[in-house]
């Protein structure tokens, strides 16, 4: 059995932040991608996704993302590429196309086992796979007798295949409202939330919001310490989102309370014909691997940690959590901060043994 430092779980941006991280505490990292290349769930979204954080707060530790105009908004394809140069200039093995089916603990190791049959013994563990492959779908009103056709926003692309067609999208943050009033040129689309929709203004006194967020020190402040779910967020807005909204392309209506075939139940009592139903409700973690590893997980499959350390596995860390450690845990701008935090902690622990 082949024999390694840290095993990272992940080749998206968390991965190789990761992977930067621990290689200047002079570990040597193997990053394990299940895809074809090291992008993580980038090319998966919808087309038009765009970053809303500018490029100037945008990049991974040790490499600017790229352009003059520091200001800009980063596309999908955009991030796509920055991770395919990022993952090309990192002195870091990078072994794409090796899914992990399991981790289990072997005396003061881990074994990681692969799709296939392949095995490692790694010292440490970071898993670092993001949520994208575990889509939330909540227990929804009669959802599961809709008869007509029901997808996540993981699955939405783009508008063409709903021209046309009666459309209501679930959700209340950026997601859900980007994607209502993109479905809204082309088909009849309600935006369907449990409350108002809750914005937050892009640009203040000529500002991106995430100059203030890094001036004031909230972007980075611990306070996943402090609260142990992160509050709901505002959609973050330039004006378009709540123009839209106010002209009603999408309308914005309370969540339905039933479903009759393929007829949605209002508040109201009426009773409407539906074709298509977009659940813009978030992602958990996606740690399937982790199963069978003792105290890992909790009873809802979510990671048991602090911070990113696992409680109760010594050696196992996460990076890339939503709330990990503060509001910028999961994103290209503040990832690179927790990445070298739990390579600082897992060095010491490896030092120590």
């Amino acid at each position: 059995m082949e024999h390694i430092d840290v095993a990272v779980i992940g080749g998206g941006q968390s991965g190789l932040a990761t992977a930067h991280a621990l290689l200047r505490r002079g570990l040597r990292p193997v990053v394990l991608e299940a895809s074809g290349r090291a992008v993580g769930s980038w090319p998966r979204y919808y087309d038009s996704l765009t970053l809303f954080s500018a490029t100037r707060y945008s990049s991974l530790p040790g490499m600017p993302f790229p352009g003059a105009d520091r200001n800009h908004y980063p596309h999908r394809d955009e991030v796509v590429a920055y991770l395919t140069a990022y993952a090309s200039r990192l002195d870091a093995e990078i072994r794409t196309g090796c899914r992990v089916s399991a981790v289990r603990r072997t005396g003061d190791a881990f074994e990681v086992e692969l799709e296939g049959g392949g095995r490692l013994s790694a010292r440490a563990v970071v898993a670092a796979s993001g949520s994208f492959g575990r889509p939330h779908r909540p227990a929804l009103p009669g959802l599961e007798e809709f008869t007509g056709q029901v997808l996540h926003a993981a699955d939405y692309r783009n508008p063409a295949p709903f021209t046309g067609r009666r459309v209501v999208v679930v959700g209340a943050g950026n997601s859900a409202v980007q994607i209502a009033a993109e479905l809204a040129g082309a088909a009849r689309v309600t935006l369907a939330t449990r409350g108002p929709v809750k914005f937050a203004t892009q640009r203040t006194l000529g500002r991106d919001l995430h100059f203030w967020l890094t001036r004031t020190g909230l972007d980075t402040a611990p306070l996943g310490r402090l609260l142990p779910r992160p509050p709901a967020q505002p959609v973050l807005d330039d004006g378009r989102y709540r123009t839209a909204l106010a002209a009603g392309r999408p309308e914005r209506r309370p969540l339905f309370t039933g479903v009759d075939g393929a007829k949605l139940v209002w508040p109201n009592g009426e009773r409407e014909e539906v074709d298509a139903i977009v659940l813009a409700t978030g992602y958990r973690p996606d740690l399937p691997y982790l199963a069978r590893l003792d105290g890992a997980l909790d009873a809802v499959e979510d990671p048991r940690h602090r911070e990113g350390l696992a409680v109760e596995v010594p050696g196992l860390a996460f990076v890339g959590l939503e709330w990990q450690r503060s509001l910028s845990s999961n994103s290209l701008r503040g990832v690179g901060r927790d990445a070298d935090r739990i390579a600082r902690r897992l060095a010491a622990h490896l030092a120590r043994r």
